[in-house]
């Protein structure tokens, strides 16, 4: 109540108002506007309330006025929770109050509106007003902090008065759907943001990053509306080390310009969403159960040390599923210590093996219990331990037994380390003892899949934070400022660059890539090919001719005069006279791509991946946000599905990739250089051989700039 007192943040009066009042209060069953005054007095509104409605003295005890304008002061927020047809009416009779904010509900959507329509005059409204306003087609808020609960829906009502998770969603479903249903979470602020006609998302996550209890921000996100924002909000979590949970929706909607490159035609939208968050170590979950899973395991107050996951059993069947699936997921798996073994040996029945995970239940009897105890002490107390599990199945009618969790006390009192208890299938919820045990510090989870899907967040947080660290240090080197000032106005034209004139580009970013001659008669190939030496490839370089293979434009492996000039003679006649001569590379490598797009709200995204003619059919590639360093590069090319060909196979030896990541390294700093006037490159093939790495082919269009006035 004594955040009531102040006003902190340029939401409060949307967020936490002294005084609010409810336009459209009502005492019919079932309307939004009787169950908003309901939750309000529910979550105990510790300010002044007001309903308004002409027809009522009085709604659920709250003094009821006619109007606005009846009221004893100029209340800081006003929930609207009337219809289509009154909102807007509603909306001008709250700017001319003088409230400060506003929660919006209806739909804007009204049959026969003629433009501007309902939702571009209510929102021209807003913008002159500067009223804040959360939605409109929302379900709005509780701050549970503060008491604050302005929805018109029903929740649960046992609700804590604070928690340490925040839940931010473009779905009112996605934040209904988890917060009426999971008390194993303790929320503090829950939204449900609608349109967004006046404060994004992001503006709600910075809200919610200066409240001192929050430990967790969890977000159903449909699209960032504030692109640039939302990148300050996940740079402010980084800074205050507060773990940023997102499921994204909409992933297969591809970007909407027509792409003339290999890059281009590759990288969807959803790509961009995920570089930007391995930039700021967002984890990224698939569906609700993994969102409210891992948010219940970041809401648990012990941190995750190096390691992977221990996990104890009472099925050896069960453990095998554990295993194919942290196997099918990529999530590590402990490699317990030979002192640990030794410890497990002891404790065991004879005939089970001292493994992890670990089957310990063996015959069972009276003693059964501590052997549990003991063995998940033993492993959750091992140096390469980082959390650890009991994974064990509900007693009948989904009770949970008492002693599962004096196994997970015994194993966090022997290490300190995080310990979960895991159903194999959903059932926890049902029993009173989850939410009990959850809140004290020990999360009873349902299902392998959720949680398996949380230990990988909690691992790749951990992680991540520790290359944050690092990255810190790190100092990229910077290109020469006459290179950046001779490209740009270049580029600035918007059109794609020659082939030959492309490797220069890249050549003056220290990429490497093939010499090459351009030339427009027999005459100029034959002295090209004579100084750069046989065997050579010419390449068409008619303007206009973006994909040479396409057309027949390349001509490979030419090793003498006579067949110089019948090559030139072909490609001079079919397609012009201007061919680029270069050397015919003998290298024997892997085939990679190195590519850049512009994505419509971050900017330049880079691609580097594997390439070669079936880059698009492969589409085995990693996004990033420029300029990143060679070790971004190395950990994105290790999670690469093909990445066991760079090892060599087959008797080849393993190929350069310091060399190709060092050169993924400078092709992102000249991205990051010369974002504002590129469009796309293509760098297809890139060679990484035992030797080095070396490019082949590139294309480049420039990003159009309209001169400044």
């Amino acid at each position: 109540m004594n955040s009531l007192l102040r006003h902190t943040h340029k939401l409060d009066p949307l967020l936490r108002p002294r005084s609010l009042a409810v336009v459209g209060a009502s005492e019919r069953p079932g309307s939004v506007g009787r169950k908003t005054v309901e939750n309000l007095l529910t979550g105990k509104f510790p300010g002044r309330l007001y309903a308004i409605n002409p027809g009522y003295d009085s709604v659920l005890g709250v003094p009821c006025f006619p109007d606005l304008a009846s009221l004893p002061e100029i209340v800081d927020h006003v929930a609207l929770t009337v219809g289509d047809s009154r909102i807007e009416a509603a909306l001008d009779d709250t700017i001319a109050h003088g409230a400060k904010a506003a929660t919006m509900m209806s739909s804007l959507a009204l049959e026969n509106d003629p433009p501007p329509r309902l939702r571009d005059r209510i929102s021209a409204k807003i913008q002159a007003s500067g009223l804040i306003v959360c939605g409109a087609n929302g379900m709005g808020f509780y701050n549970f902090t503060d008491g604050v609960w302005v929805c018109g829906f029903d929740t649960r009502e046992n609700h804590l008065h604070g928690g340490n998770v925040t839940l931010i969603s473009h779905s009112g479903s996605g934040m209904s759907g988890i917060i009426d249903c999971e008390e194993r979470i303790d929320f503090n602020l829950a939204v449900s943001t609608g349109q967004e006609l006046c404060v994004s998302m992001d503006q709600y996550m910075d809200f919610a990053l200066e409240q001192p209890g929050t430990r967790v921000i969890g977000l159903f996100m449909e699209t960032a509306r504030n692109p640039s924002g939302m990148i300050r909000a996940f740079q402010k979590a980084n800074d205050k080390g507060i773990p940023v949970v997102v499921l994204k929706v909409g992933r297969t909607e591809f970007s909407a310009h027509l792409a003339v490159s290999h890059s281009g035609a590759i990288t969807g939208r959803d790509d961009a969403y995920q570089a930007l968050f391995d930039r700021y170590g967002v984890q990224r979950v698939q569906d609700m159960d993994e969102l409210a899973t891992t948010l219940i395991m970041f809401a648990q107050p012990h941190p995750v040390p190096a390691g992977g996951l221990v996990s104890i059993h009472d099925s050896g069947g069960e453990r095998q599923l554990l295993i194919d699936l942290a196997d099918a997921m990529d999530i590590p798996l402990a490699h317990i210590e030979a002192q640990t073994e030794d410890r497990l040996e002891e404790l065991l029945d004879h005939g089970l093996p001292p493994v992890n995970p670990l089957d310990a239940w063996g015959a069972g009897g009276p003693g059964a219990n501590k052997i549990m105890e003991e063995s998940l002490a033993a492993l959750m107390s091992d140096p390469n331990a980082a959390m650890g599990a009991v994974v064990h199945d509900r007693a009948p009618l989904g009770a949970l037994c008492e002693e599962y969790f004096d196994y997970m006390r015994a194993g966090h009192r022997a290490s300190g380390k995080p310990v979960f208890l895991v159903s194999n299938r959903q059932g926890s919820g049902t029993d009173p003892a989850a939410v009990r045990v959850t809140r004290e510090g020990f999360p009873v989870l349902d299902g392998l899949r959720p949680f398996l899907a949380g230990v990988r967040c909690l691992s790749n947080w951990r992680d991540f934070n520790t290359r944050k660290n690092e990255i810190k240090t790190e100092k990229l080197p910077q290109p020469a400022e006459e290179t950046v000032s001779y490209w740009q106005p270049r580029l600035a034209t918007g059109n794609t660059l020659e082939e030959f004139e492309a490797g220069k580009l890249l050549r003056d970013f220290n990429i490497p890539i093939n010499r090459a001659r351009l030339v427009e008669s027999e005459a100029e190939a034959s002295q090209a090919a004579s100084e750069l030496g046989y065997p050579v490839v010419l390449k068409t370089a008619e303007a206009g001719i973006l994909h040479k293979t396409d057309c027949d434009g390349v001509q490979l492996g030419i090793s003498d005069e006579a067949w110089l000039n019948a090559a030139y003679a072909d490609l001079s006649t079919r397609l012009g006279p201007r061919v680029m001569v270069s050397p015919m590379l003998d290298v024997t490598g892997v085939e990679m791509v190195l590519g850049m797009v512009r994505d419509q709200q971050f900017g330049p995204l880079v691609m580097l991946g594997f390439g070669g003619i079936n880059v698009e059919t492969i589409r085995d590639v990693a996004c990033a946000l420029p300029p990143f360093s060679r070790e971004t590069a190395l950990r994105l090319v290790n999670s690469l599905k093909l990445r066991p060909l760079l090892d060599g196979l087959r008797n080849r030896p393993a190929v350069d990739l310091a060399a190709f990541c060092t050169a993924a390294e400078q092709f992102s700093i000249m991205v990051a250089a010369l974002g504002d006037v590129l469009t796309e490159i293509d760098v297809n093939p890139l060679i990484v051989h035992p030797g080095g790495c070396i490019a082949v082919d590139a294309l480049v269009v420039g990003h159009a700039v309209k001169p400044a006035p």
